[in-house]
This record gives structure tokens, C-alpha cells and sequence, in this order.
């Protein structure tokens, strides 16, 4: 992959109705994303998170609203300044399988910024989809 994309594949126990609420509502959002969330569910709409332990928020556009099949959305790359136009992708494929749903996360666009800042924020991104990805199945199952 490089370090131009981060590329996850998870499969939830729980209906793709169920993961598409939990991606594309600020109540589900909120639970597992971060500590609020607001989302104007439309291309082109704001989608708002804030994480409270981390003292951060950002703000992001969505670019492609599908239900229950994708979603995607784009937001600034960490280490640039907020104003900066490069952006990464950020993209939710949901897939029906005969025991829930197998959710695809693509993030890419990294190699816009300049190398270290590139690097540095795929790594933070790494590691944050890959605590968050444990916190969305763990507020699925709890919600069960």
C-alpha cells in the first residue's frame, strides 16, 4: 500500500442497516468516533467530530452518500495547516455477508503533503482507525 493509503477490512456482526447507521448518524457516530459528532448527510454537507481526550476536532465534507453501500467524506491531513487545500479520502464500503456485514475503510491521499508530514500522519492515522474500527464493533455489540 505505501504510505499513500490505509486499507482496513472488518467484519461486523450486525446487519449493514445497522453499520450504515453507526457511520452516517451523529448518535452513532458519536458513540464510537470521537466524543460528538454532527453530519449533514448529503454530498457536499459538513460532517463535525471532536475527541475530547485528544483536546482535537475536525470538520470534513462528504463526497459520496450511497445507503447502506458507501460512504465517503474528506478532511485535512494532521500536520498541515487547517486552511491547507489537500485533503485525504476517507471511504466506508459496506458489503452484506451471510453472517453481517464486511466493512472496507480506504484512506488516501497522504502523498499530497510533503513527505515527513505524510508519513507522520499516516502513521497517527494508522493507529487511529485501527483503535476506532475496535470501538465501532464494541458499540455494535453493545447495542445488540
Amino acid at each position: 500500500m505505501g504510505s499513500d493509503t490505509i486499507e482496513r477490512v472488518v467484519v461486523l456482526r450486525h446487519p449493514v442497516e445497522r453499520v450504515w447507521a453507526a457511520l452516517t448518524t451523529a448518535e452513532g457516530l458519536s458513540r464510537w468516533f470521537g466524543s460528538a459528532a454532527e453530519i449533514d448527510l448529503r454530498p457536499g454537507g459538513r460532517a463535525f467530530f471532536r475527541w475530547d481526550d485528544l483536546d482535537d476536532e475536525s470538520v470534513a465534507t462528504i463526497t459520496v452518500v450511497d445507503p447502506p453501500r458507501r460512504f465517503a467524506f474528506r478532511w485535512a491531513i494532521e500536520g498541515l495547516p487547517k486552511d491547507d487545500a489537500a485533503r485525504t479520502l476517507v471511504d466506508f464500503t459496506l458489503e452484506p455477508i451471510p453472517d453481517g456485514t464486511r466493512l472496507r475503510l480506504v484512506e488516501s491521499g497522504f502523498a499530497q503533503a510533503a513527505a515527513d508530514v505524510a508519513r507522520a500522519a499516516h502513521q497517527a492515522n494508522t493507529q487511529g482507525w485501527d483503535t476506532e474500527l475496535v470501538d465501532l464493533e464494541s458499540y455494535l455489540d453493545a447495542a445488540a
